[in-house]
């Protein structure tokens, strides 16, 4: 069985990108190279909330992961953040769902309504209502801001293989 991890980040620096790894080392995940999936949980993974990520393997590996990305410019209005949200079927089976935008509260409802049209797409028997984590930071002056929320699934591998 594998453990997807979901932890969150947030930082400011001096551009978007800067701005962006600093959010990532916020959660620990700064020193991989996160390869993107859309959003589907396999039915044998551990979904776990944590704090910051643990050691998930070898530096500059490829770590599989959803992510919720959002990134302000210095002087922006509102708030950086990002959301995740999952739901588990009956069969272990489910899905995740990522936003962002610059209100919380915003960012959260458009993760449930993901959620709901994507539990509709599904001939699944969800059991359980979806839960949902809202990472969030203000930019400081003359910085950008990012908030993340990741899905991190399993250790990293090795990009050569």
């Amino acid at each position: 069985m594998t453990t997807i991890r979901v932890v969150c980040g947030a930082a400011t620096g001096p551009t978007a990108m800067s701005s962006f790894d600093a959010a990532l080392a916020d959660a620990n995940l700064h020193n991989f190279n996160l390869v993107t999936l859309s959003s589907v949980i396999p039915a044998d993974a551990t979904v776990k909330v944590v704090a910051t990520a643990p050691d998930l393997g070898p530096v500059g590996g490829g770590l599989y992961a959803v992510v919720g990305r959002e990134t302000l410019a210095p002087g922006a209005d509102g708030d950086a953040c990002a959301g995740l949200g999952w739901v588990r079927s009956e069969s272990g089976r489910g899905l995740f769902y990522e936003a962002s935008g610059t209100d919380a509260d915003a960012v959260r409802r458009a993760v449930v309504a993901g959620l709901e049209r994507g539990m509709e797409l599904r001939e699944w028997t969800f059991a359980v209502d979806p839960e949902v984590v809202v990472s969030e930071t203000s930019a400081a002056a003359g910085k950008h801001a990012t908030a993340v929320a990741v899905a991190a699934y399993g250790r990293s591998h090795s990009l050569f293989e």
